[in-house]
């Protein structure tokens, strides 16, 4: 759900950066916005594949630590470096490197999008319903064709209808002539009763879907639940962000704090797992399982967190500092 939530937003944040370009401009630079991208995504992508793939094999080689890895080099380095990690989840199962898949389905929408928005820059509402309705009815044939079960992943995966969805929430917002506020959509009563839908959705669909016929069409229907789902995301995202009448909060130091190094808390925390549940763990005495659980989830933050920091201060800013030239 989290990486569906990240990829309606996007959608959302890569679409109207466009409409914007195309509004100030004429139209969109594709070049540039390659470069922005690379120069964002790039960095800390290859230095999580060079440690995922080199690094920590050849340490836990030398260490002769008992773990194998799920693929060599050879195998997975290809896919990684045209960046289809999510492959290497279809074809080796979970790894240290298993959140990276949502890079690559990002890299591909990236690469075919900026040049569809400034090929159509005049159509670009008409584009994203064909981009919707085409991954959709890919996902139909696929899901309900009885097709192998490698495929069936590999098409949920590349979740192109989520960045449409919210693409048109971009397109939308960008071409609205009123506040946000003042739709009834965005109503204090209608903000109830979507974000009771995503707690439910977050928490207790397993339970009310199993007791209940009516939930389990609304959580469990393939395709329909998970547009569903993407929909109410992007109306969070609309809702909060620009709601002067929301009753979420965001504004916070901390909460800023942690978006500027959310990239790097995505990519590194399997490394923190990895790390302390295979290497750090077993020298730690046995403690009871509350214990035990507090515990890991307090240090795999913690260590997370700072790590992210020392990535986003020392590294990734580095590279960050040219994505002006291409602003």
């Amino acid at each position: 759900m989290a990486v569906t939530f990240f990829f309606v937003l996007s959608g959302f944040l890569i679409t109207y950066l466009l409409l914007k370009e195309k509004d100030r401009t004429g139209t969109v630079s594709v070049a540039h916005f390659y470069m922005r991208r690379v120069l964002r995504i790039w960095p800390l992508y290859f230095l999580l594949v060079a440690i995922g793939l080199v690094l920590i094999p050849t340490l836990l080689q030398i260490a002769k630590y008992p773990y194998e890895m799920p693929y060599t080099f050879l195998e997975a380095f290809p896919f990684y470096l045209f960046f289809m990690p999510f492959m290497v989840n279809i074809l080796f199962g979970h790894s240290l490197l298993e959140p990276l898949w949502s890079i690559g389905v990002e890299e591909v929408f990236y690469l075919i999008w900026a040049p569809l928005v400034k090929l159509f820059k005049n159509h670009i509402g008409n584009l994203l319903i064909i981009v919707f309705v085409c991954k959709l009815l890919l996902s139909s044939i696929v899901v309900f064709g009885g097709f192998p079960i490698q495929l069936q992943k590999l098409v949920t995966m590349l979740q192109f209808e989520a960045m449409a969805v919210g693409g048109a929430g971009a397109f939308w917002l960008f071409n609205t002539q009123k506040s946000v506020g003042s739709y009834y959509f965005f109503s204090k009563s209608v903000q109830v009763v979507l974000l009771v839908f995503i707690i439910v959705r977050l928490f207790f669909f397993r339970s009310l879907s199993a007791a209940f016929v009516g939930f389990d069409v609304l959580f469990n229907t393939p395709i329909f639940s998970d547009v569903l789902l993407q929909l109410v995301f992007c109306w969070l995202i609309l809702n909060v962000s620009l709601n002067n009448r929301s009753i979420i909060r965001l504004d916070f130091k901390w909460l800023d704090f942690l978006g500027e190094i959310s990239y790097g808390l995505y990519m590194y925390h399997m490394l923190v797992v990895f790390g302390l549940v295979l290497i750090a763990y077993k020298f730690l005495p046995p403690f009871s399982p509350v214990v035990e659980t507090l515990f890991f989830h307090v240090v795999v933050t913690g260590l997370t967190i700072i790590i992210s920091f020392v990535s986003k201060r020392y590294f990734e800013d580095w590279f960050n500092a040219f994505r002006n030239k291409f602003a």
